[in-house]
C-alpha cells in the first residue's frame, strides 16, 4: 500500500509538471534596494513581481547584502514590483521591459510608522533563508502552519526530522538545546513534543535551526541549538487569533494569541490546553540471557492519557528612545494518568514460571520562569547597546507508581523532582561600519532535586518505607562565563567568529550514599564563514559543543513500573566535547535550495546502557563511554513547480560509528540512518488548498543495537473564509492503518532483547481558526536577554 500511495505521488507531480507544453520567454527584471535617508544598500527587502491587473503575486525573492535582486518572468502580462521591508513605505514600480528587460536602478525606501499596506508580500515570501551561522524556516510564509500543528512543522525544517515516538532530532542526535524567542523557557523543559503538539503552527514566525552558534549562546548542545521564534513585532492597537482543533487520536486543543500596543506600553502573549484521552494498545518484549541459559517473555497492554495548559506572555515599556524595559513569562502545567497489564513469564533449566504485573501510575508537572530586561541605547552611538537581564525558572515533577508484580509484593513508588535556578547576565553590543562587536558575563546557579522513596506491602496489606531504595538528591551546579564575538560584513563576505570561556562547578549530596564534588573548565571556540554568490551562497562552520547531564540523565530513582526492567539515572555523569564541521550551499533564485554536508567527533559522549543482574533485571543507566563520529549529507528544497503547486522535501543521510566500553566489556557499532520528508501543495483560486505528504525515518544506530523506523503518510484539505481571516480545515494522517509497530534491539554479550509496541497511527483532525484586529506602530523588544542553553534537555528527547 506505501508502494502505491508514493506511485501515485509520483504521477501526480510528472502530471502536473508536464502541463505546460511550450516555454515562453521571459523578462529578466532587477534593481537595487537603497535607504533613502543614509543612501546605503538594504539586505533583504522582500521584492514582489505581481501581475498589473489582478495584484496576484507572481514571484518574489529578498534582496542581498548589496540591495540587488533579480527575477525572470514570462512574456505576455503588464507586471509591477512591490518592495516591503519592516519600518519602511513599501513602494510599487510599474515594469517596462526594454528588449526583454527591466533595470528599476535604485529603489529607495524611506522610513515610516505606518503598517504595510495589504499587498500579500508575506504570502509569496521565501520559506527558507540562510544566514552565516544558521538556517531560518519561514513558518508564517507556509500556508501549511494554518492547518499543522508546530510539532507538524518541525518535521519540514532543514536538518531536524520526528520520529514515530514524536522524538525531535537534530542531524540524527537528540543532544542539542531548544529555546523558546532565544530563551531558555518552562515551556520546553519537561518534554518540548508535548507543548508542540498542543500548540497550532500559526502561533510560531519562524524557527532557527543553528548549527554554528556563536559564543553568546552557553556551549552546550552538541548538534546545535533549535530556537522556535514565536513573538511577532506589533502595531499601535492590537491583534490576535482564536484556534480550535479536534484530533480523534490526540484530543482537543485550544490556543488564544494577541498583541497589543498603547503608547509606550506593549504586551503580546498566548495560551493553549489541550487534553490526549487515556488510550490502550498492545507491547510485547522478549529478553534471552545467555549464561544460564533464560527467556523471559512478556505481553500485555499499556495506555496513558495526559492534558496541559501552557502560556506566554512579554511586556514591554519604552520609556524614551534610549530606555527600554521588557518582562517575560512563560508556564506550563499538567497533569498524566498511566496503567499497564503484563504476563510475564520465565524459562529456565528448573522450569517455567508465569505470573501477571499491574501498574497503576500519575504524574503531574509544572513549570514557570520569568525574566526582566534593561536595555539601554546610548544618544551619540544609537549602534552601542548594554543590556542587563535576570531570570528566575523553577519546574517540578511528581510521579506515582503502584505496583502488584504478581511474583512477589506489592510496592508503590513515590518521586518529586525538579529544578530552580537563577541567572543574572550583562551584555554589550557595539558596530563600527562593517564590524560588530559583542561581549558579555554570565552566572546561572541551578539547583536540582529529587526526594524519592519505595514502600513495600506487608503481609497484612500495611506499607512501610524501604530505606534502601529511598533517597533525597540534590545537585547544584553553577556556571560562570564571559564570551567575545566579531562579525566582520563586507560586500560578498561575512565572518563571524568569537571564543567562549566556561566554569563549571558541581556539588551533588545524597543523604544515604557519598557526595560529589566535581569542576570543570572549557574554553570553547566558534567560527562561521558565508560567502554570497548570486542569488546563492556558501556558507562554512566549525564550533565545539559541551554536552552537560539534565536532571533525567543524572536522577537516581530508580524506575521499577516495570519489574524486569529497571530505568535509573547516574549522578557521576560529566560533560563531554564535540567538535563540528560543515560546510553548506544555499539558492534562492526560485524557492530555495540547501544542501549540506557536516562531519563531527566526540569523546566521552553520554551513552544510553543496558546491563543484567544475577536475578534477570535488566538495568538502564547512562554512562560516559560514548566515542562517536558522525558524517552527514542534509538535502532541503521548497520549489514552486507552478505558482499553485509547491513542493517540499527534507532530506538526511548519515554515516554513523560508535564505540566505547562500559563494565569491562567493549561495544562498537556502526552503519547508517536518515529521514526523508516531502510534502506538496496545492492552491485553488477560490481559497481551497490540498496537501499531501509522505515521510520516512529510518532505523539509528545505537551503541547496543537500534531503535524503530517510522513511515507516515496523510493529507489535508483546507478553505479560507471572511476575507481570508477565518480558515476551516481537515486533517488526516495514515488512513489505512489503525496502528503502526516499534520495534526495538539490544544485544550484548550477556544478553539480547527484542520488544515493540503498538501507537495509535490513523488520525482524523478538524479545526478552525480566526484573525481579527488592526495596528499601526511597532512595539520595541530588546535585542539580548537570557537564554539558558548549556544543558541537555531533561526529556528523554
Amino acid at each position: 500500500m506505501c508502494k502505491f500511495l508514493l506511485f501515485i505521488f509520483s504521477c501526480f507531480l510528472f502530471t502536473v509538471t508536464n502541463a505546460q507544453t511550450k516555454t515562453p520567454a521571459n523578462i529578466t527584471v532587477k534593481g537595487v534596494a537603497i535607504d533613502s535617508v543614509a543612501n546605503k544598500p538594504l539586505g533583504y527587502v522582500t521584492v514582489v513581481l505581481q501581475d498589473a491587473a489582478t495584484k496576484a503575486s507572481v514571484k518574489s525573492t529578498l534582496t542581498k547584502d548589496d540591495g540587488s535582486f533579480e527575477l525572470k518572468v514570462a512574456e505576455g502580462k503588464t507586471y509591477q514590483i512591490t518592495a516591503a521591508f519592516i519600518g519602511y513605505t513599501s513602494k510599487i514600480i510599474a515594469v517596462k521591459p526594454d528588449g526583454g528587460a527591466f533595470d528599476a536602478g535604485k529603489i529607495f525606501l524611506s522610513a515610516s510608522s505606518r503598517q504595510l499596506g495589504e499587498v500579500s508580500v508575506t504570502a509569496v515570501r521565501p520559506v527558507m533563508k540562510q544566514e552565516v551561522d544558521r538556517l531560518v524556516y519561514d513558518v508564517q510564509a507556509d500556508p501549511e502552519s494554518k492547518q499543522l500543528s508546530a510539532l507538524d512543522m518541525m518535521r519540514k525544517v532543514p536538518l531536524l526530522s520526528v520520529d514515530a515516538s514524536d522524538n525531535i532530532k537534530l542531524r540524527g542526535s537528540g543532544n542539542y538545546k531548544i529555546l523558546l524567542n532565544g530563551k531558555e523557557s518552562a515551556l520546553m523543559a519537561r518534554n518540548p513534543s508535548d507543548i508542540l503538539k498542543a500548540m497550532p503552527g500559526i502561533n510560531i514566525v519562524k524557527i532557527e535551526v543553528i548549527t554554528t552558534p556563536p559564543a553568546k549562546y552557553d556551549a552546550e548542545g552538541l548538534a546545535g541549538i533549535i530556537n522556535i521564534i514565536t513573538q511577532k513585532k506589533a502595531d499601535e492597537g492590537y491583534n490576535g487569533s482564536v484556534n480550535a482543533n479536534y484530533n480523534s487520536v490526540f484530543g482537543y486543543r485550544t490556543n488564544v494569541n494577541a498583541t497589543i500596543k498603547q503608547g509606550k506600553l506593549g504586551f503580546n502573549g498566548y495560551i493553549g490546553h489541550g487534553e490526549r484521552p487515556q488510550r490502550s494498545s498492545g507491547f510485547f518484549n522478549q529478553t534471552d540471557f545467555f549464561d544460564p541459559v533464560t527467556s523471559l517473555i512478556q505481553s500485555g497492554t499499556r495506555s496513558n492519557g495526559n492534558k496541559n495548559t501552557y502560556g506566554s506572555t512579554e511586556l514591554s515599556f519604552e520609556a524614551d528612545s534610549l530606555n527600554l524595559l521588557t518582562a517575560a513569562f512563560n508556564f506550563y502545567s499538567g497533569t498524566g494518568t498511566q496503567a499497564s497489564e503484563q504476563f510475564t513469564t520465565m524459562h529456565d533449566s528448573s522450569g517455567q514460571t508465569s505470573y501477571t504485573s499491574i501498574n497503576n501510575g500519575n504524574s503531574d508537572f509544572h513549570g514557570a520562569d520569568f525574566g526582566l530586561n534593561y536595555q539601554l541605547s546610548f544618544k551619540n552611538r544609537k549602534e552601542q547597546l548594554l543590556t542587563a537581564s535576570y531570570k528566575y525558572s523553577n519546574s517540578g515533577n511528581r510521579q506515582f507508581n503502584d505496583v502488584t508484580p504478581g511474583n512477589a509484593a506489592n510496592y508503590r513508588q513515590y518521586n518529586n523532582a525538579g529544578s530552580k535556578e537563577h541567572t543574572t547576565q550583562l551584555d554589550y553590543v557595539e558596530t563600527f561600519k562593517t564590524i560588530t562587536l559583542e561581549a558579555g558575563g554570565k552566572l546561572i546557579a541551578r539547583n536540582n532535586y529529587s526526594d524519592f522513596h519505595n514502600d513495600v506491602a506487608n503481609g497484612q496489606g500495611q506499607y512501610s518505607t524501604d530505606t534502601t531504595l529511598s533517597n533525597n538528591f540534590t545537585y547544584r551546579q553553577d556556571v560562570y562565563s564571559l564570551y567575545n564575538s566579531y562579525t566582520v560584513k563586507l560586500t560578498k563576505w561575512t565572518l563571524k567568529g568569537g571564543v567562549r570561556y566556561e566554569r563549571t562547578t558541581i556539588n551533588a549530596n545524597f543523604s544515604e550514599t557519598e557526595n560529589l564534588d566535581q569542576n570543570f573548565t572549557n574554553v570553547v571556540p566558534s567560527l562561521s564563514i558565508q560567502r554570497s554568490l548570486k542569488n546563492s551562497s556558501l556558507n562554512f562552520g566549525f564550533t565545539q559543543r559541551i554536552q552537560r547531564p539534565g536532571i533525567f540523565q543524572l536522577n537516581p530513582f530508580a524506575d521499577k513500573s516495570n519489574p524486569q526492567y529497571i530505568t535509573v539515572g547516574n549522578p557521576g555523569l560529566k560533560p563531554s566535547l564535540n567538535n563540528n564541521f560543515e560546510l553548506s550551499y544555499g539558492n534562492f533564485a526560485k524557492g530555495s535550495v540547501n544542501i549540506s554536508t557536516s562531519y563531527s567527533f566526540a569523546n566521552n559522549t553520554i551513552q544510553n546502557l543496558a546491563s543484567v543482574g544475577p536475578d534477570a533485571v535488566t538495568t538502564t543507566t547512562f554512562a560516559n563511554v560514548g566515542k562517536n563520529q558522525t558524517l552527514g549529507l542534509d538535502v532541503n528544497i521548497n520549489y514552486p513547480i507552478t505558482t499553485k503547486l509547491n513542493i517540499n522535501i527534507n532530506a538526511e543521510l548519515l554515516k554513523v560509528w560508535l564505540k566505547g566500553t562500559y563494565k569491562g566489556t567493549f561495544f562498537t557499532n556502526s552503519g547508517q540512518q536518515g529521514h526523508i520528508f516531502t510534502n506538496s501543495g496545492y492552491k485553488f483560486d477560490n481559497g481551497y488548498r490540498i496537501g499531501l505528504n509522505v515521510g520516512f525515518d529510518s532505523r539509528y544506530v545505537l551503541l547496543q543495537g537500534t531503535d524503530n523506523y517510522y513511515l507516515g503518510y496523510g493529507a489535508n484539505v483546507s478553505k479560507e473564509l471572511f476575507k481570508k481571516k477565518a480558515n476551516l480545515f481537515l486533517n488526516i494522517g495514515g488512513p489505512f492503518a489503525k496502528f503502526n509497530k516499534l520495534d526495538f534491539y539490544t544485544r550484548t554479550p550477556d544478553f539480547k532483547t527484542y520488544s515493540y509496541n503498538y501507537n495509535y497511527y490513523r488520525s482524523i483532525g478538524i479545526g478552525f481558526n480566526y484573525k481579527f484586529g488592526k495596528l499601526n506602530g511597532t512595539i520595541k523588544k530588546n535585542q539580548r536577554g537570557i537564554n539558558n542553553d548549556d544543558t541537555s534537555s531533561s526529556s528523554k528527547n
